[in-house]
């Protein structure tokens, strides 16, 4: 069976987002049912040496829509978005890069593979090309950071679970 990237990449990533955004939801719905107010977990940690929540988010949709951008332009660095966010604003970055990656066509992400792609950080290189950067980076990154923010929303006690983070699945019809 051939898989196109765009099967093996954005809608990797529309599914994941499409959790994320599921679970900020219901985080939100959490903490306005118990008087919390959401953004004092945007700077929450799980351990001191460790980026906040609002880093986490903001690395979802950079290492998801930011990739593809990445792709297309050849190089790809660190998320860059270092402004306090409040939860809202947060939710909005998520909803924002999830309507822009189902704007991809499918077309559009095929045409990509095979070009070269570099991760950049200071004067550290990492040449790709673009299915391997996707899949053996991007995506692991993406759920690394999806599951540390579900990490932080559940050690707030907010009642989410593997179904939220896993979003809707491609069943066969």
């Amino acid at each position: 069976m051939a898989i196109s990237l765009y099967d093996a990449s954005v809608a990797c990533f529309i599914q994941t987002l499409t959790g994320v955004s599921g679970f900020l939801d219901r985080g939100l719905a959490y903490c306005t049912e118990n008087g919390i107010n959401p953004d004092e977990i945007v700077e929450t940690r799980l351990h001191s040496d460790m980026f906040p929540f609002r880093f986490q988010i903001v690395s979802v949709a950079h290492h998801s829509l930011g990739a593809i951008e990445g792709v297309k332009a050849g190089v790809f660095g660190p998320p860059s978005d270092g402004r306090p966010h409040d939860y809202a604003a947060l939710q909005g970055v998520v909803a924002d890069s999830l309507s822009a990656l189902k704007a991809l066509s499918r077309e559009e992400v095929d045409a990509l593979e095979g070009r070269d792609v570099t991760f950049q950080f200071r004067d550290y290189r990492m040449p790709f090309v673009a299915e391997g950067f996707l899949l053996s980076f991007s995506l692991p990154n993406l759920h690394f950071h999806a599951t540390t923010a579900y990490d932080i929303l559940r050690m707030k006690g907010a009642p989410i679970g593997k179904r939220d983070y896993t979003g809707p699945m491609r069943l066969k019809v």
